[in-house]
């Protein structure tokens, strides 16, 4: 049973934070990379959610290699519920934890949008 909203604000959660892990953590099952940056995002809920990275891709970052779109493409869900990059695709994460890129799951929740398939 998760804790309410006030347990997780006295434990230094922002608001939006709070809220989620009062509402229970959502698993993420599915990620596409779209050509404007954005991950649509499946939750084990059935939620669909959009996550915009453009704000992540920043010159000088972790993240700037993924500014190619070949590269940003090779998204992938790790076993730790985390949107993530491998630098190097011919090196084996799994093995080499400083060749991936991440996003927590929990930080792709709160941060993305609803998706309307239809809007």
């Amino acid at each position: 049973m998760p804790n309410s909203i006030d347990f997780y604000l006295s434990k230094g959660f922002d608001s939006k934070m709070a809220k989620y892990f009062a509402s229970g953590r959502k698993k993420i099952i599915a990620v596409k990379a779209n050509e404007d940056f954005t991950l649509l995002l499946t939750f084990d809920n059935s939620e669909k959610r959009l996550f915009d990275m453009k704000p992540y891709l920043k010159k000088n970052t972790v993240f700037e290699q993924f500014l190619n779109y070949a590269d940003f493409k090779r998204v992938y869900i790790d076993d730790s519920n985390c949107v993530c990059w491998d630098k190097n695709p011919n090196i084996d994460s799994e093995n080499d934890w400083n060749n991936k890129v991440d996003v927590s799951g929990d930080v792709c929740y709160v941060d993305s949008e609803p998706y309307n398939m239809l809007s």
